[in-house]
């Protein structure tokens, strides 16, 4: 079973025991847990796509601790003046691993799906 959250405008695709590199969440300390809400899609052996989220479902993750991503280099210049400046830096991220991912059973219910189409069948 998989999940698509979304998360300070960044979309993860995640399955269960995933570690993953998150913006920083820094009101969350290593060993906690994080719940996320706005989960897009859940997919497994049948396929939940939200409108736009999927209700009742969420992503259980536990902080394992603060990192930080690696370096990026920004360098400026401008041509025939010798100006050049180089600068650069690094982003924190929350490094975190996902326990479970939860569905409840209303959702599926809801998630009635409609006759799909073949490609090139009149409409």
């Amino acid at each position: 079973m998989y999940a698509i959250f979304r998360d300070r405008g960044m979309q993860y695709r995640v399955q269960e025991g995933q570690m993953l590199d998150i913006a920083l969440q820094s009101e969350a300390a290593a060993g906690s847990e994080l719940t996320m809400d706005e989960i897009l899609l859940v997919g497994g052996e049948q396929t939940v796509v939200g409108s736009p989220t999927v209700d009742g479902a969420k992503v259980v993750l536990k902080v394992i601790g603060a990192v930080q991503d690696d370096k990026i280099v920004v360098f400026r210049y401008k041509s025939k003046k010798r100006y050049r400046r180089r600068t650069g830096h690094r982003q924190d991220l929350t490094r975190v691993q996902v326990t479970k991912i939860e569905v409840n059973a209303s959702s599926d219910s809801k998630a009635a799906k409609a006759p799909r189409r073949k490609a090139g069948a009149a409409a």
